[in-house]
């Protein structure tokens, strides 16, 4: 059994066929994937998704692209929202200076609101950090310290630095297609050190499919590219390594239920 932590099957992408993309994902060993919110008006719909199919969960937050686009959400309405029976965390959000397509000062101030939200929820936060990492550890180090909430950072394509800073924090690492890719080496060293107990899967569906699927649109059912790929970085059988990220990720996601025994 695999666990997809991040996509997102509300993207147009998806719409002509999501009752097949999850039959696919289905019949890959998927037994729970969880569709992320980019933007919190989005949320109804994101919703409806995952009131539709068994498998499927979802969270609620502002990606950093849309931080400047829509109404700030704050820490109450995070929160009433997460309450839904289906949501089970809160973002993405975060910093991405790649694109810097909203002002710095107000993704900081929608990603400390996001783990407000967090830290009252109890449900963890799907961070989106690039070419950030200084700040980004700098926010999570300062928060931590204000009071505890259960993190992650999704596709993680960044330094070794950060990873170590959120490890020492108590993050978890989710990694995506991108550690499949010929050039990955670097990454696949990092994947090599995370702790056992914080290691996490995903797609980031429909972007950045994996290998031997890399170019075209990617979707749940391809995690299982991925963990083939950790599986033999850390030296793990398949079944071992699928095992320990769905253990993980149904402690991290904890309001989600495992799913019944097949």
């Amino acid at each position: 059994m695999l666990i997809d932590t991040h996509c997102h099957l509300d993207f147009p992408d998806f719409e002509p066929e999501r009752d097949a993309v999850v039959a696919r994902a289905r019949a890959a060993g998927l037994r729970r994937m969880i569709t992320i919110s980019t933007k919190v008006a989005k949320f109804p719909a994101i919703s409806a998704i995952a009131e539709a199919y068994e498998e499927v969960y979802c969270t609620v937050g502002t990606h950093p692209h849309e931080a400047h686009v829509e109404a700030e959400a704050s820490v109450g309405q995070l929160v009433d929202l997460a309450s839904h029976p289906k949501c089970v965390g809160i973002g993405e959000a975060g910093l991405d200076y790649h694109y810097d397509r909203a002002p710095r000062d107000l993704a900081a101030r929608v990603f400390r609101t996001h783990i407000a939200a967090a830290r009252e929820t109890g449900l963890p936060i799907v961070i989106h950090a690039r070419d950030a990492d200084d700040d980004v550890a700098a926010i999570l180090e300062d928060e931590m310290a204000k009071g505890p909430f259960k993190a992650l950072l999704h596709c993680f394509t960044a330094s070794r630095q950060l990873a170590e800073r959120a490890i020492a924090i108590g993050l978890f690492i989710s990694f995506s297609g991108v550690l499949t890719f010929k050039k990955s080496e670097e990454l696949r060293e990092i994947a090599r050190s995370v702790p056992q107990d914080r290691l996490l899967v995903e797609t980031d569906a429909p972007f950045l499919a994996p290998v031997p699927f890399r170019g075209k649109r990617n979707e749940p059912a391809f995690v299982a590219e991925t963990a083939k790929v950790l599986a033999d970085v850390r030296g793990m059988s398949q079944s071992d390594l699928a095992a320990l990220t769905t253990r993980n990720a149904l402690g991290l996601f904890a309001k989600m239920p495992a799913p019944a025994a097949s």
